[in-house]
């Protein structure tokens, strides 16, 4: 039975427990999007068996735990059981990227109802909403997610911000790495922290940037 009322897509965990703790969107259906799409292999066939598997591995968890954590929570989505659907995200490349994936999927499976999306800051507030339709975008993700290419044309501006963020940040002339580069005297979890503070424009996590320090520093003992 399709249900004429709201789902709202949160950008992971915490927005959902600091959404229920705060009483926002009281009443209203939530469900988290817990991924961080912009980090490791994927797969272009969304939510498949090959794609469990792949992101099981990234997060290094077993496929098991992966459905648990991940697409268990997305069921309201997956089932397609609502018309009405509001994505909550922040601006930075993590969310976007989480972003542009779930519309790949809506788009992919013929979602033909506008969207909402709403910004949100670093306190999960409010900053600014569209309105926009699920269209496009499964193309885009092929393009920017498989294939690493910059699309001519996306939308909103605030996407584009996001998938040029993510197509530059792990080369080796990103600020990124060169900050890595520059603080090799700190230790993994002082250049970690240092890290999360410096580079909150991408929106990263601490398991995410100990393994590309861990990465980078590797590759320069074998060279």
């Amino acid at each position: 039975m399709i249900q004429k009322n709201t789902l709202h897509i949160l950008n992971g965990q915490a927005m959902y427990d600091y959404y229920r703790e705060t009483h926002f969107l009281e009443g209203e259906m939530m469900t988290p999007f817990n991924e961080a799409m912009c980090y490791g292999n994927t797969s272009n066939d969304l939510f498949s068996d090959e794609f469990i598997e792949l992101r099981a591995k990234v997060h290094h968890v077993t496929p098991v735990q992966y459905i648990e954590h991940t697409l268990k929570p997305l069921q309201p989505l997956l089932s397609k059981n609502f018309t009405h659907i509001s994505l909550w995200f922040d601006a930075d490349m993590f969310c976007q990227i989480n972003l542009l994936t779930l519309l790949a999927w809506l788009d992919r499976t013929n979602h033909n109802h506008p969207l909402d999306l709403h910004l949100v800051g670093d306190k999960f507030n409010l900053l600014e909403s569209f309105t926009l339709e699920a269209k496009g975008y499964d193309a885009l993700f092929k393009q920017v997610v498989i294939d690493k290419t910059m699309p001519s044309d996306i939308y909103p501006a605030i996407l584009k911000q996001g998938v040029a963020l993510y197509l530059n940040y792990l080369n080796e002339d990103s600020d990124l790495m060169r900050y890595i580069q520059k603080h090799q005297n700190l230790t993994e979890k002082e250049l970690m922290l240092a890290l999360l503070e410096t580079y909150t424009h991408l929106g990263l996590g601490d398991t995410q940037y100990m393994e590309i320090i861990k990465d980078y520093r590797k590759k320069v003992k074998r060279e």
